[in-house]
């Protein structure tokens, strides 16, 4: 059903969450502290990643901001605490795919879980074909960038953000719409989350990324896609 990394501090927490997800049939590996859980997302290949937020030797955020550095673009839910609203921006803006408050219920999680993994199963199962995007071919259905022949690496979120704004391209979309629809969160967490994503996605699509062509801000409003 797919390989998943915990990484997490706590035994108990530790083998409660193992012994679920291989109930639910996943491969699960484990990691006890950041620097380690660091080490197997650089060298190993996972579906998905369940990362704490406060952990030994290196902290969450760290691990999820040089792991996306390094190219990692397994799908990552943080585990944060209650009520540090702080912690889910942050994440969400470091490149995290989800978030789980701490103290939460096995079932809120493996929903968590089930769902990140079928956005990843339904994305490999798409239709083929490719659309142009400036410089770049992107295959969504493989989620394969290509630019002028050489792949780029997109997280599954940043491809999720461009499937939108190519599904509703030449339109604006707002920063809340965005939000709402591709993180599935409501505009009171921080709408700076959208534009620290487009100022990565424009990084990566664009030949220009301070002059952008392809993204384009509305200012007041949101942004618009024109291939």
């Amino acid at each position: 059903m797919g390989r998943i990394l915990i990484v997490e501090d706590e035994p108990q927490m530790r083998r409660g969450l193992r012994d679920n997800l291989e109930i639910e049939g996943y491969d699960v590996e484990i990691a006890e502290d950041g620097a380690s859980g660091l080490e197997k997302l650089v060298h190993e290949k996972f579906d998905l990643v369940i990362l704490d937020v406060m952990l030994p030797k290196m902290s969450g955020f760290d691990v999820l901001r040089n792991a996306r550095a390094s190219g990692c673009s397994a799908p990552i839910i943080m585990l944060t605490a209650k009520g540090e609203e702080v912690d889910k921006v942050l994440g969400l803006e470091l490149g995290a795919d989800d978030y789980v408050t701490k103290p939460f219920s096995l079932r809120e999680l493996l929903a968590r879980v089930k769902a990140v993994m079928r956005r990843g199963e339904s994305g490999s199962h798409a239709p083929g074909g490719t659309v142009t995007i400036g410089r770049c071919t992107v295959d969504f259905g493989a989620y394969v960038v290509l630019r002028e022949g050489q792949e780029i690496q997109l997280t599954s979120k940043e491809f999720d953000l461009l499937r939108y704004l190519w599904d509703h391209k030449t339109r604006v979309v707002s920063r809340d719409q965005l939000l709402t629809d591709v993180w599935g969160v409501d505009d009171s967490i921080s709408t700076r989350t959208v534009d620290n994503f487009v100022v990565r996605l424009r990084q990566k699509i664009e030949a220009d990324p301070a002059h952008p062509r392809h993204i384009l801000t509305v200012h007041g409003t949101g942004y618009r896609l024109v291939p």
